[in-house]
């Protein structure tokens, strides 16, 4: 009973995390509208969510800088691949192809995941992770609207892959069962990283960097660019990232990996909500389809042996960890106006974690 509140509670995080990374697209949408650079906006929402997570972190971390140390690898792996890196890539990406395609292939990230356990670890996939694989991906491509992509640039599907690496490594290392860093303190230390990396890249010229210091449209109304950068911030970024964290060690990074595929679903939903976007009907099935494969893989966890408590792994814990209050790019859909005018709600679905 304990073990199945356990995860109850791992599934309830993940939703949060993927639901918060999901407004990210509408609040980077009322910024790149008004002149922001994707990447300026990217950058902004990591550097100062990590200036706001600086206080707790210090605080968590207070006569047990040890085990900042102790982890140090991990945390740089985290912040270089699945924060900087992974950002880099996409806006890469998008420069080659259309948003919808380049958002797959980053999402091929979850089937990474589990080729990972399965090549590290010796966790072959089971037929029910396998069939929520292939649900999965076919319902992402439905909602992302790919079948009308004709073309793909060579160069545009490495990006792409390379944002999938980063997706994997995010999951990976968040649900690393020996990490003692709570999940707040992991996030700052990532984010902090992940921050350096991104101004580093832009000072360097490899990321375009611009912005608006004023008014900018939101929710139908005017108002100041403080309001979407806290929002990506505070909640697509502070709320997101440490969620996500304490999902992927209670549940694991398989079934975590697969749980924030649902990150588009609500991207496309707060597009809606937020920016009058509506979705299509091939979209909702396609929504249909992800949701199918997330309770595939589910049913597969719950009908498993116990868990191991290696890398990537369910960790059931005894007491939550201390700093979880509530867990990935802006979206550069600026960059690819022909599929924007194609499918607007695409313009908001690739501003979470990538």
């Amino acid at each position: 009973m304990r073990t199945s509140r356990g995860r109850g509670a791992g599934l309830g995080l993940a939703v949060l995390s993927a639901a918060t990374f999901g407004t990210s697209g509408s609040f980077a949408t009322s910024l790149i509208d008004s002149g922001w650079s994707p990447a300026a906006a990217v950058t902004a929402r990591i550097v100062i969510a990590a200036i706001v997570l600086t206080p707790p972190a210090l605080l968590m971390l207070r006569g047990r800088w040890f085990v900042l140390a102790s982890t140090s690898r991990s945390v740089i792996a985290y912040g270089v691949l699945a924060v900087g890196g992974a950002q880099l890539c996409y806006f890469n990406a998008v420069q080659h192809l259309s948003v919808g395609v380049a958002l797959l292939l980053e999402y091929l990230g979850t089937l990474l995941v589990v080729g990972w356990l399965w090549l590290r670890h010796g966790h072959r996939p089971r037929r029910l992770t396998v069939a929520g694989a292939v649900s999965a991906m076919v319902g992402l491509a439905l909602v992302l609207d790919v079948t009308g992509h004709s073309h793909l640039d060579p160069i545009g599907v490495l990006w792409g892959l390379g944002a999938a690496i980063g997706l994997a490594a995010y999951f990976v290392l968040s649900a690393e069962a020996d990490n003692a860093l709570p999940p707040i303190t992991m996030a700052w230390a990532g984010m902090t990283v992940g921050g350096l990396c991104l101004v580093g890249l832009g000072v360097a010229g490899a990321l375009p960097m611009h912005f608006h210091a004023g008014n900018v449209r939101f929710l139908a109304s005017q108002t100041s660019w403080l309001v979407p950068v806290l929002g990506l911030s505070l909640i697509a970024a502070v709320l997101a990232y440490a969620s996500g964290i304490q999902a992927a060690r209670t549940l694991g990074a398989k079934l975590a990996s697969f749980a924030g595929l649902s990150e588009v679903l609500f991207a496309v939903l707060f597009a809606w909500i937020l920016l009058g976007q509506l979705p299509r009907g091939i979209q909702i099935l396609g929504g249909v389809f992800v949701l199918g494969g997330v309770a595939l893989v589910r049913l597969d966890e719950l009908g498993a042996a116990a868990p191991d408590e290696s890398v990537g792994y369910p960790r059931i814990l005894s007491a939550p960890a201390s700093g979880v209050a509530g867990h990935r790019t802006a979206d550069s859909g600026a960059a690819n106006d022909s599929a924007e005018s194609s499918n607007p709600s695409i313009s908001s679905a690739g501003i979470g974690l990538a």
